[in-house]
């Protein structure tokens, strides 16, 4: 298959401008811990400050449409690429130990914010197209979960904008603000931490880069895989959520919608999966006879996934446009901060749970 250099050209731009917000960011990182605080570690991570530059500067100055493709590049692959890279973290036992405990507490929460959408929808009116998105993106996966839906309750491209921009909102909050609350409340343990970050928080990228945050701020890689692998469990559940919702919504109409498992299954979660293989046969078969290269491989491989994941954050802040979120009106937004404030209060019960009764 032929390379198509138009194709680079056109998305080459973007990708350079995250990336030098990503090294900028590092950067002012740098200069907080060394010049200003004094301390081996800002106290501000290099995630957060790159997702809260692209925001300040992509709406101070709009970025060129010619820059919009790369940063959409970024967004959707590089981000992948980034968390793909993550499996590089983990070994198969772990993978096992934190998976077999975050299934029970990703269904628990799933079912608790669906059905207390559902109910607010009768105090709060807003169109039950409207509500489904939210739930779905609220409880599963974000704005790959609402996109994924909307054909199958046949919703507006403005309940679908709304809905993901209203995720977009509260999960980006919480990636700022959970990271510090969980420490805090969680008493610094990393399997509570990263199960709360891996259930309550919407997308995957936010997720990867709260867990990214904390570990830079706390120094817990362990956190960090948890919470990844906790998300991309939670991400395999749209395959049970979209046919679900289908027929929720469309068992009284006569016109049902078609729906694919192929079209909506999350197929970087298998990327992440085999790079666990890498790493494990890797560890069997090269550890010993090409000890240093090998480890250096490895090196390089976690240090490009907190690149990309950096890119990407600083990708999204640039593409969020603060006053298309203010012109939204305000009823779908309280819908998505009660569902926000649902996900996160079941996540802590049901942990707490776990802690009193199962630990």
């Amino acid at each position: 298959m032929p390379i198509n250099f138009q194709y680079l050209k056109s998305i080459l731009p973007g990708i350079i401008l995250a990336l030098v917000f990503c090294l900028f960011s590092q950067g002012i990182n740098n200069l907080l811990a060394i010049e200003i605080f004094g301390t081996p570690k800002s106290p501000i991570s290099t995630v957060l400050i790159a997702i809260l530059l692209g925001i300040l500067m992509g709406n101070a100055f709009t970025p060129r449409p010619g820059m919009m493709v790369g940063l959409d590049f970024t967004q959707q692959y590089i981000l992948k690429l980034g968390i793909i890279f993550l499996g590089i973290r983990l070994s198969f036992e772990e993978l096992i130990k934190f998976g077999s405990i975050a299934i029970p507490l990703i269904v628990i929460c799933i079912v608790g914010v669906i059905i207390l959408v559902k109910l607010l929808i009768k105090k709060v009116p807003i169109s039950s197209k409207m509500s489904y998105l939210i739930a779905i993106g609220t409880s599963v996966c974000g704005a790959t979960a609402i996109v994924a839906t909307a054909p199958v309750i046949n919703a507006k491209k403005s309940e679908v904008a709304y809905a993901i921009a209203n995720i977009t909102l509260f999960g980006i909050l919480s990636m700022l603000i959970y990271p510090y609350f969980a420490n805090y409340y969680f008493d610094a343990e990393p399997l509570f931490i990263g199960l709360f970050l891996g259930t309550s928080i919407h997308e995957t990228s936010q997720v990867a880069a709260a867990g990214l945050i904390y570990d830079q701020q706390f120094n817990s890689p362990e956190t960090l895989n948890i919470a990844t692998v906790t998300k991309l469990i939670r991400n395999t559940f749209l395959v049970i959520m979209i046919p679900l919702f289908a027929f929720l919504y469309n068992r009284n109409n006569v016109v049902k919608k078609d729906y694919s498992i192929i079209s909506i299954f999350p197929y970087f979660v298998l990327g992440f999966v085999a790079m666990i293989i890498f790493r494990n046969f890797g560890d069997l078969f090269f550890l010993t006879p090409y000890n240093e290269l090998w480890l250096d491989t490895v090196k390089i491989i976690k240090s490009s996934s907190k690149i990309f994941l950096t890119m990407a954050m600083a990708a999204i802040g640039l593409s969020t446009n603060l006053k298309d979120l203010k012109s939204m009106g305000y009823k779908p937004f309280v819908v998505g901060f009660i569902g926000m404030a649902t996900v996160g209060l079941v996540s802590i019960l049901t942990i707490e749970f776990y802690i009193n009764f199962l630990n």
